[in-house]
C-alpha cells in the first residue's frame, strides 16, 4: 500500500499522550528482537513516559517534530537535544536524540522529511556538527544516516534498563 506523503510539525506538550504511545511502540518494535522484556520495560517507563515527554518539552534546548496520519494517529517523531554523546564534544554540537517511524510508514521520505526538520532547526541554532547514536545491529539506519553524509566517530555504551548495548555514534558537519 502506496502511504501517503505526511506533514512533519513541530510538536509541543500537548502531544505528549502521543509521543508516550509512539516511542513505546517505535522502540518495542525496533528492539525487541534482541533487548530483554524488563529491561525494555524499565526504559520505557524512564524514557517514553508521559512525564518523560513532559520534561522533554519543559526544556527549551530540545525540539520534537511529529509525523502524524491523516487522522491524527502518531506515525514518526523526531527530537533534537543539546549533545550528551560519549564522544569528545565540540562547541556548536547538537544531538538527533530520536529519530523513529512506525513500519508501515517507513519509506516515502518521511524519515528524510524529519532530518531536515532537524537539520534546519540545528542549522538555525548555530550548530556546527550533528551528533546521533545508532544501535550498532541496525544497518539499515547506519546506512541511512549515511546516505545523508553522517559518518562514525566512535561508540559508546546505550543502557536499556540495567541491560548494555553498544550504539555507534555518527557526526555530520553542518
Amino acid at each position: 500500500m502506496t502511504r501517503p506523503t505526511l506533514p512533519v510539525r513541530r510538536a509541543h506538550a500537548g502531544d505528549a499522550a502521543k509521543l508516550s504511545m509512539l516511542g513505546t511502540a517505535t522502540f518495542l518494535d525496533s528492539f525487541a528482537e534482541d533487548h530483554p522484556f524488563d529491561a525494555i520495560r524499565a526504559h520505557m517507563e524512564a524514557n517514553h513516559s508521559e512525564a518523560a515527554y513532559h520534561a522533554i518539552f519543559a526544556d527549551p534546548a530540545n525540539a520534537v517534530w511529529i509525523l502524524e496520519s491523516p487522522v491524527g494517529t502518531p506515525v514518526g517523531f523526531a527530537m533534537l537535544t543539546p549533545p550528551s554523546a560519549d564522544v569528545p564534544l565540540r562547541p556548536g554540537d547538537i544531538e538527533l536524540k530520536r529519530i523513529y517511524i512506525l513500519p508501515g510508514w517507513k519509506g516515502g521520505g518521511h524519515g528524510r522529511a524529519l532530518m531536515d526538520a532537524a537539520m534546519a532547526e540545528a542549522r538555525a541554532r548555530g550548530a556546527v556538527r550533528m551528533l546521533l547514536s545508532v544501535y550498532e545491529k541496525n544497518p539499515a539506519a547506519q546506512a541511512f544516516y549515511g546516505r545523508l553524509g553522517f559518518r562514525r566517530i566512535g561508540e559508546q555504551c546505550f543502557m536499556v534498563g540495567p541491560v548494555p548495548f553498544v550504539d555507534h555514534v555518527m557526526a555530520l558537519d553542518l
